[in-house]
């Protein structure tokens, strides 16, 4: 039997440990640090002074089978390296392999060299050069993105230039992101429909997760600023057999190949975003983790045993697995403190978690949540909790994520009340 860590906090990690718990191969769960839903909480800040090490040295001493990385911080910092220094088992790319998502202009020439569909783009370490740059546009939108890591908020749709040189001056000018920003890719506006893909990697292998569409803007149709998601849903209906075979022919294919011809092989999962017109998908970004909340909605469909997958990825055989998924679809629904993404007010209590909790087909994800020495519940974060529905069809998994949304409260909560509304359009039911 199986000793299995995850490191992070959030809706993520939460979903991981719940699908990891149900392998008849594991048999104990840890989570560092986690939040007020996951097992085996274990008070280490990965990215804090030491972290690293201290992580190892709990591996080490509780005899952790396969340690699973979250989120892209420890990640792009080297955290798979270090373990895997030491003999440890670890289930996520290398630094070098993650470079995909921690440097934006090195994933974008990195695409520009192996033939994979992407937009044009030009890159800037100048503002001066920058600004000049978008002088020189055509009339229309276009998109501004920090290079480095912006924790899922560094993007901005630009309608013309001068959205273009606000969106230029506060990140290399303000310094809204701090480092992450001092060098920006200016890239054309792709249209289309978005969708994610998630691959299970070995360096060589890849097996699809089914495909999911996030919902990024915190208002009801597509308003507002960009968040770290606000709500998915899976499967996405834009993503179709053809689409599926596209991508895994001229984008994921490829992308391995690429990295493992320079030495840094990519075993871990492979997020990638896509925006999908006529059939013809393009890539929006990489990420080298699961998605949050795509993945909120993307597990719950997964019929094969998931410890199973990752121990494979991680040691280089995925061999003859297949990650076999349900009929049906689920949707995922964000539950936010009001005023997120900007400033808002944490330690607001949470009430009807276990009603919800109890709801055939309903499952609801721990994110910001802390607990109290009484057992209580209280919002520690933006995103506080995923509300997930399942059913045969995606209107039926809306409906019961809904279900699951009105037994929950606590004080200034906003969430979407439209989330799948792409794949009802289509046709979908």
């Amino acid at each position: 039997m199986a000793r299995v860590l995850v490191v992070g906090s959030g809706g993520r990690e939460h979903t991981l440990t719940t699908f990891l718990e149900q392998s008849a191969e594991v048999d104990a769960v840890y989570t560092a640090p986690g939040n007020a839903g996951t097992p085996g909480n274990v008070p280490i800040d990965v990215m804090g002074e030491g972290g690293f090490g201290e992580l190892m040295r709990f591996a080490a001493k509780q005899h952790i089978d396969l340690t699973v990385v979250g989120p892209e911080a420890p990640l792009c910092a080297g955290l798979v390296d270090a373990f895997q220094r030491e003999g440890l088992a670890i289930f996520g790319p290398s630094r070098a392999a993650a470079a995909l998502e921690a440097d934006k202009a090195y994933a974008r020439d990195f695409m520009r060299r192996h033939g994979i569909p992407s937009p044009e783009f030009q890159v800037f370490a100048e503002l001066s050069a920058a600004r000049r740059y978008v002088d020189g546009l055509p009339v229309g939108p276009v998109v501004v993105k920090a290079a480095g890591l912006a924790a899922g908020k560094g993007a901005i749709v630009c309608e013309n230039r001068k959205q273009a040189e606000e969106a230029l001056e506060r990140m290399m000018g303000q310094r809204i992101f701090g480092a992450a920003g001092d060098t920006v890719v200016i890239e054309e506006y792709m249209e289309g429909e978005e969708a994610s893909i998630l691959a299970l990697c070995d360096g060589e292998k890849a097996l699809y997760l089914p495909s999911s569409q996030d919902h990024k803007r915190v208002l009801d149709g597509d308003q507002g600023p960009n968040t770290g998601g606000m709500g998915a849903y899976a499967p996405a209906p834009v993503v179709t057999l053809d689409v599926q075979d596209i991508v895994d022919r001229r984008i994921v294919q490829p992308t391995l190949a690429g990295l493992a011809a320079v030495g840094a092989p990519y075993r871990g999962c492979l997020y990638v975003g896509l925006m999908i017109r006529d059939g013809q998908p393009r890539v929006v970004e990489y990420n080298c983790r699961f998605g949050d909340p795509e993945i909120q909605a993307v597990l719950p469909l997964l019929r094969s045993d998931f410890f199973s997958l990752l121990r494979a990825g991680a040691s280089g055989d995925l061999g003859s697995l297949e990650a076999r998924c349900a009929e049906g679809a689920a949707c995922c629904v964000v539950m936010a403190s009001g005023g997120y993404p900007d400033k808002y007010e944490k330690g607001k209590e949470i009430r009807g978690l276990e009603v919800a909790e109890s709801l055939e087909g309903v499952y609801v994800f721990h994110a910001g949540t802390r607990r109290d020495e009484q057992g209580r519940v209280f919002t520690s974060g933006g995103r506080v909790l995923g509300v997930t529905g399942t059913g045969a069809t995606i209107r039926q998994a809306i409906e019961a994520a809904y279900r699951g949304v009105e037994k929950i409260e606590f004080e200034a909560c906003q969430f979407r009340r439209d989330i799948g509304y792409r794949a009802l359009r289509s046709g979908a039911i």
